[in-house]
């Protein structure tokens, strides 16, 4: 199933392609200062619809991570980065997705604050 997903402005769009029925919520710095819901997924399951040289993104602690946002409202709606075994993985903030109901999904927890 394709999702559209957005920032609250409009500006940054993108689409994901996929299921999910679990959200990963974590506790680590930057997680739960915005809020976020995240879905794990291969990198090419995210297509931007906006273009990346008009994003903005931010790094801390190792740099592995962008945790991307809109440089007009703030919002963050997804990060990108590699999984364990090198290869491009997409973290989309379910809360930034057009039709996903966050009531029906199972919340697993990460403490993230150990890594």
């Amino acid at each position: 199933m394709m999702h559209k997903g957005s920032c609250h402005c409009g500006k940054v769009r993108y689409e994901v392609d996929g299921e999910s029925a679990e959200a990963t919520e974590c506790n680590c710095s930057i997680c739960q200062r915005r809020g976020y819901l995240l879905w794990f997924l291969p990198g090419d399951k995210l297509k931007l619809m906006t273009p990346e040289s008009e994003l903005r993104y931010y790094t801390f602690n190792t740099h592995k991570i962008r945790h991307y946002f809109c440089p007009e409202c703030g919002s963050a709606p997804f990060g990108m980065g590699q999984d364990r075994q090198g290869k491009p993985m997409a973290a989309v903030n379910v809360r930034c997705l057009d039709d996903v109901d966050l009531t029906a999904l199972k919340i697993k927890s990460f403490d993230g604050r150990k890594l």
